[in-house]
């Protein structure tokens, strides 16, 4: 079991990652930046840096800062 009290959770299928701190859900995130908005308005104002520190963020089922969505090809 994680530590971290930044979870991230898996892909969704139309894309975009539930964020969690302390278990409660802040929001749909489809970028880095939108986890630091998250995070800067539950009262971490410098997050950006905890991204990629694991005892602060567990990134689940998928790689970190990947946040999935449906494909886009060229036709």
């Amino acid at each position: 079991m994680s530590t971290a009290r930044i979870v991230i959770q898996p892909p969704s299928a139309a894309g975009g990652r539930h964020v969690h701190v302390d278990g409660e859900n802040l929001g749909l995130a489809q970028s880095d930046m939108d986890v630091v908005e998250f995070l800067r308005r539950s009262g971490l104002p410098d997050a950006e840096p905890l991204l990629d520190d694991p005892a602060w963020v567990e990134w689940r089922g998928a790689p970190p800062h990947d946040y999935g969505g449906p494909s886009v090809s060229s036709a």
